[in-house]
Order: C-alpha cells, then structure tokens, then sequence
C-alpha cells in the first residue's frame, strides 16, 4: 500500500549527467523537485564509465611513460603493475567526484530524493517504492546499459563489460576485446600498456563515424605498441576453458583461434526504456530510446526525455546540453530546439582522436563548395619538444571561409577541439582563427597556423608580390 503521494513541479528519472544537471538547474530556479534513481547516483558515467575508464587511462599512461623514458635520455625501465593499486586509484577517483552527485547534496538543494525504481501509473502519475508522485512534467533520464549480442557460446563463458570491468582487481594475462568501438580501444590501450597481452576483434572496422585518415594514425599506434586487431571478423563463437575462454572467428576467409584469460564484451550500448511501463504514460519508444522532437518531448508532451535514453548522441556532454534545452522548455516556455551541427566526440585512446562539425564528405552531400586544409604535429614546436609528432589536423570550410567542421588526432586533441566547436556553433569564419594570438609553444598553435593556410595561396600569390613591389616605390 503506497504511504504517500507527492505533488511536485518536476519529476527526474534517472540521476546520471542529464538527470542531476535537470534537477539542479531545476530546484535553484524555483521548481519543485523529486529525483527518483534506482541504482548508483551519478549513474554510468561517474560508477562505471567516463570516470573510471580515463581514470584507468591515466594510470596506463604513467606505466608508457616508463617504457619510453628513453626518448628524453632518462633511462626506461618495465613498469611493475600492482593491479590492487590500480584499481584502489581508479575508485579514489570515483570517491573524490562522487560528493558532487551525492542524495545528500541534492537533497541540501531541495531536490526531494527517492531511490527506487520508477513506474509508470498513468500521463501524470508514477510510483516509486512506497511514493507514489504527479508531477506537472517528467524528464526520463535513465541512460543506457551495456548491449550483449546472441553470439554462439557467449552465454556460457565469463566476460566483462564496462559495468563490472572496473570491479577487477587481479591482473589480465590475455583480454580479448569483442568491438572495436571507443570502450573497446581504450580499454585495449589501457590494459595492454598494463602489461597486458590484447587481442580486438571488430565485425566491421574501427572507428567507423572518423576519418579514415586521421583513424589510422591511431590503428597504427595500437598495433606498434603490440595490440592484435582484426576487423571484419565472422562467424564469432566462444567455447569455455578451465581459465578464460578460447575465441574462434573467421578472418579473411580463415578461422582463427585466440585463448582468452579475460573477455570485455564492448558491442554498444541500449536505451534503459524497460520497466518504466511507459505505454500507461502514452509515450511511444523502440529498442533504440523514447522518440522525442526537437524540443525534446516524448509523445506525451509534459514528459521530456535526455541523454542516451534519447539519443542519437550516447555522450555525457550531450546529456548536460539537453538538459539545458528540457529547462527552458519546461521552466521558461520556450520553443528551444536542439542544434547537432556542433556535436564533438572524442575517443581518448594515445594518440586521441576527436571531431565535431561536417567531414568532408558530409559537406559535399550537403551540396556545399569545400575547402580542405591539413596541418601536421610534425610542424608544431611544441610537440616536437614532447616527441609527440603522429598528429593530424583537418578543417573542412566552405569556400568563403565558413567553417563547417574540424578533427583532430594527436596529444590532447579533445582539448584542441574546443575552438573549433565554439566556432562552428556560432557560425564564425576561418579568419577568426587565424587572427587569434596563439601562445608559443603550445600545442594550439596547430589552430590557428591551418588557419591562416586558408589565405596562404591568395597571400603569397604573384599578384601580392606585384602589388607590394608597386607599394615599396613610394615608401
């Protein structure tokens, strides 16, 4: 028997990125609150994604950092992993983020806080554990789980996935790696800078929304520091060893088998949609999320949904930017509409590899006139000084200099992305960037010196050294 009913203004479920950014911006505005979440605040992201695996990145950079020592004349030595320590690491940083995320300072908010799961009673009304609350609008941010595919064995073999990769405390011998997506690269780094044997192994190719260009560079780092990859495998069927598991697949046209100790299945990720009871709320959702317009509302119009359970950008960043556009929609009654013309990612392997904007070839199907510029790590000062010169930049413009979108592989590419995300979400031209001053040595020189390529052609041209001759007669 439900002991109590709740009326409030908002109802949050799910407390990952979107939900708290949504619940916070919502009671400090004036709203009335409640955030409903089943399981771990701070959802996938703090517990078991974004956090902990570059929290795992980290500490296999320091463990390279040893090995190629020798580069900069300090000798290199073979890094001893203690895999506790590890991992106590990666949960300190968990620990010291956690406080913001925290039921007590949402509640020290307002937000009044429920953890249990939620249910769908009928278009106003939901139940949660004894609660049962209406509430003037919904916001369903319950994010994604980790997808597992029907492959033939999968079913009777152990495996990791990101949601209990980072419970493990003993060392890996040999992981094998199902998808070649961003989880899966950076987990194969990760490990096998570790000291790790990898194997990856993708039914298609890897990185497939990069350009291919700027992929390969990074493809070609992973294999160099000892990772097997296959792409294009078939025919996938696992079979249980005493420790681990053996891997059989089809690598053009001949099968191949790899003895496991350890599997991470990392094939993708499913909108959290089951259990809500959403059809009593009228709100129409497929395997894939509930469907949303472009204000972000559901077919029931008072309930919103954000983050990967709405797509089409599973990215913690894009969860903090719907959030934004669920409260002007629910708070201030504005038609704001979300923009995906400026939608970076970034996969954080060594070197990282990050985009935003129109690839080339979005560009011309788009019917744009493009121009194409690239600019190499190996002319930048700075990263010769940190030996790090496989790096990568391309900006794709429209002929008058608009830009249209931009990526980057090398150090820091995420970071380096930035201005360009700035500039395409507010429609800037190329000569903004090339105008800036830019900090000598620094890494961000690479902006603004393919910038200012733009003009190269047109500025050392004939006709420039005529005019300038003609001008120096008079000087």
């Amino acid at each position: 028997m439900m002991s109590e009913v709740l009326n409030v203004d908002v109802c949050v479920i799910g407390a990952g990125s979107g939900g708290l950014s949504v619940a916070a911006g919502a009671v400090q505005m004036g709203a009335s609150v409640a955030l409903i979440e089943k399981g771990e605040m701070g959802g996938d992201c703090l517990n078991t994604g974004c956090v902990p695996s570059k929290a795992l990145l980290a500490a296999a950079e320091k463990a390279q950092g040893m090995r190629e020592a020798g580069l900069f004349g300090i000798e290199p030595v073979k890094p001893s992993v203690d895999w506790e320590a590890v991992n106590r690491h990666v949960h300190e940083v968990i620990a010291a983020i956690a406080p913001n995320d925290s039921v007590e300072r949402f509640e020290s908010l307002g937000v009044t806080v429920i953890q249990a799961a939620a249910s769908f009673v009928d278009e106003q009304t939901i139940e949660a554990g004894d609660v049962k609350l209406r509430a003037k609008y919904f916001v369903i941010a319950t994010g994604s789980s980790a997808f597992v595919p029907p492959i033939d064995g999968l079913d009777q073999v152990s495996y990791f996935t990101n949601e209990n990769l980072f419970s493990n405390r003993e060392p890996v011998e040999h992981l094998v790696v199902i998808g070649g997506g961003p989880i899966g690269l950076e987990m194969a780094q990760a490990h096998r800078r570790l000291g790790t044997k990898v194997t990856v192994l993708e039914v298609a190719r890897l990185f497939m929304k990069d350009d291919p260009e700027l992929a390969a560079i990074v493809v070609e780092r992973l294999r160099s520091e000892g990772i097997m990859i296959h792409e294009g495998v078939e025919n996938l069927r696992f079979e249980k060893r005493d420790k681990g598991a053996s891997v059989f697949a089809n690598v053009e046209g001949e099968e191949i088998k790899v003895d496991a100790s350890h599997l991470l299945v990392a094939t993708g990720r499913r909108a959290n949609v089951n259990g809500l009871n959403l059809e009593a709320a009228g709100v129409s959702y497929s395997s894939r999320g509930v469907e949303v317009d472009v204000r972000l509302r559901s077919s029931n119009r008072r309930i919103f949904a954000i983050g990967d359970v709405a797509g089409p950008y599973q990215f913690t960043h894009m969860a903090a930017y719907q959030a934004g556009i669920v409260i002007r929609n629910m708070l201030f009654k504005l038609p704001a509409k979300v923009d995906y013309s400026a939608v970076p990612w970034v996969t954080y392997t060594d070197p990282e590899l990050a985009h935003v904007g129109m690839s080339e070839a979005d560009a011309k199907e788009a019917g744009r006139g493009v121009r194409v510029l690239e600019w190499s790590f190996e002319e930048n000062d700075r990263a010769q000084a940190e030996r790090r010169t496989e790096g990568l930049i391309k900006v794709v413009t429209e002929t008058n200099g608009r830009i249209l979108g931009a990526s980057i592989v090398g150090l820091h590419a995420g970071e380096l992305l930035q201005p360009w995300v700035l500039a395409i979400s507010q429609r800037m031209k190329i000569g903004a960037m090339a105008s800036m001053i830019a900090p000598y040595p620094t890494l961000a020189e690479v902006n603004k010196r393919i910038a200012g390529s733009f003009y190269a052609e047109k500025l050392f041209s004939a006709g420039t050294k005529k005019v300038v001759r003609f001008l120096m007669r008079f000087s």
